[in-house]
């Protein structure tokens, strides 16, 4: 017997897709609710394209179904395994792009009724100033500060998404870092960052 909707909300991920791959359609569903917006998130911020970070966080969560019934608890955690499938879906996507990289005229704004037009233009214009600059890191540093900064998770973490020593992390996200400052900095009034004192 499934358990109502809201009754699953507090179990982990791994409990849920071993209900997933037990029968259990309503665990999906939680673990889909769940999952899906920081899978996209991610891709997005990899990809800086919305259409196709849609499309690899469908394949991505895709996988995780397909991985279900063969999961082994305890090896990995679901969150991770799925960050890390999405990076190599984002990185094999930017591979057969055009050298890696997409205009940034091509990228859609996420309309947000809340802020008035000028608000959103300024906002627009730093997601694509954070977009070039995150474009214009080496692919695993790219990786490693949109995991740490964007993403918030730890160093140990993503160590393990990424196959890389806690120190080589570290170096990534302090070199990455660096890069996003220098790039960004020059930019500081045009995007409205105007020291207040």
């Amino acid at each position: 017997m499934a358990m109502p909707l809201d009754d699953r909300s507090d179990l982990p991920d791994e409990d849920l897709l071993a209900a997933f791959a037990g029968g259990d359609a309503g665990a999906a569903r939680v673990l889909t609710l769940r999952l899906t917006p920081r899978v996209m998130a991610h891709a997005y911020r990899l990809l800086g394209n919305r259409a196709e970070a849609e499309e690899v966080a469908q394949e991505a969560m895709m996988r995780l179904w397909r991985q279900a019934p063969d999961w082994r608890a305890g090896e990995a955690k679901v969150s991770s395994w799925l960050y890390r499938v999405t990076a190599n879906l984002c990185i094999d996507r930017r591979r057969r792009a055009r050298g890696g990289m997409l205009a940034l005229d091509a990228v859609p704004e996420p309309p947000d009724p809340r802020p008035g037009p000028a608000e959103r233009l300024q906002a627009r214009a730093r997601a694509e100033a954070l977009q070039a600059a995150l474009d214009g890191l080496p692919e695993r540093q790219r990786q490693a500060v949109v995991l740490r900064h964007i993403e918030g998770l730890a160093n140990p973490e993503i160590a393990g998404i990424m196959g890389a020593s806690v120190e080589a992390v570290e170096s990534l996200t302090t070199r990455g870092r660096r890069a996003l400052a220098a790039a960004l900095g020059l930019r500081k009034e045009e995007l409205g960052y105007v020291d207040e004192g």
